[in-house]
């Protein structure tokens, strides 16, 4: 027996230095299975973070989302179409938000020359759900606006009515892409990407967010089916109260000339505000008893 086992033994070891090669190979397609394996199970257990670079791509993620949370602001501005000519048309805007528990409420109001005002009333829940009452020019009241309205030009700007929230950053699939200077800044770059469960015009958007601040300073969005991009660059960047936001957004269309931009000239960014200020309806009637 002790004969027969040595004889085995030594079998076994001369087929294994033959045939090193081999030994080898299983270990690596072993290796690479194990691999394989893990990376399966990390995207089940959390799809967005699976491939994360380092911590830092998801502090872009979590500040993101941190800085929506905390808004509670009441603010005034122009929305100025500009023509590729250089012809200007302007917009008063005035608009004010607040999150509550159950997301964000906000509420604003267009005006312009020779047109009737635009209020919008768009509530962006915890999970990036939209919902959109409007009062638009020849109606008397607030009525939900059809989601095939969501992505037309909001008072003939390149902004539509879904442009008004970022409810990219509380989609669920989230891609961190590596870090980018844009101009001077050094960003961190976060791809959100919708999915069947969000209702929107747009299949992904690409933010590129300042490293240090937190905050976007360009922001490429997708439009689904088309493949059309839109462009947000954020501008004038401040510091107030203690949070950051941006004086100036203008918007482009790919492939179509001219462009939007939006400017904040004065508000307040701790407005108290409170779930009564946000009653669209209630404005109108207001407005119906002073005729």
């Amino acid at each position: 027996m002790n004969f027969l086992r040595r004889v085995v033994m030594l079998s076994r070891s001369r087929k294994l230095r033959q045939y090193p090669e081999a030994r080898r190979a299983n270990c690596v397609f072993g290796a690479t299975q194990a691999s394989i394996a893990l990376l399966v199970l990390l995207s089940l257990v959390h799809p967005s973070r699976a491939f994360a670079a380092n911590p830092d791509q998801d502090a872009a993620l979590t500040g993101s989302r941190q800085r929506i949370e905390k808004l509670d602001y009441r603010t005034t501005g122009r929305l100025t179409r500009v023509e590729a000519n250089g012809k200007r048309t302007n917009y008063k805007f005035v608009a004010k938000a607040h999150w509550f528990p159950d997301g964000l409420r906000l509420l604003c109001e267009i005006s312009g020359p020779g047109s009737e005002k635009t209020r919008l009333l768009l509530h962006m829940s915890v999970t990036g759900n939209v919902t959109i009452e409007a009062v638009l020019p020849g109606e008397k009241a607030a009525s939900v606006l059809p989601f095939e309205r969501w992505n037309d030009p909001l008072v003939g700007t390149d902004f539509s009515y879904e442009d008004m929230v970022e409810n990219q950053f509380f989609w669920k699939n989230q891609q961190p892409l590596p870090p980018e200077k844009y101009g001077a800044r050094d960003c961190l770059v976060l791809k959100s990407k919708s999915g069947p469960q969000d209702q929107t015009y747009y299949d992904s958007a690409t933010s590129w967010i300042d490293r240090t601040i937190l905050y976007p300073v360009h922001v490429v969005k997708t439009l689904r089916g088309t493949g059309q991009q839109k462009e947000f660059i954020y501008y004038g960047l401040r510091h107030v109260g203690g949070l950051w936001s941006a004086t100036q957004v203008e918007a482009k269309l790919q492939g179509k000339l001219g462009s939007s931009i939006l400017v904040i000239e004065g508000g307040s960014g701790k407005a108290h505000l409170e779930r009564k200020d946000f009653d669209l309806s209630h404005v109108s009637v207001q407005e119906e008893k002073a005729k």
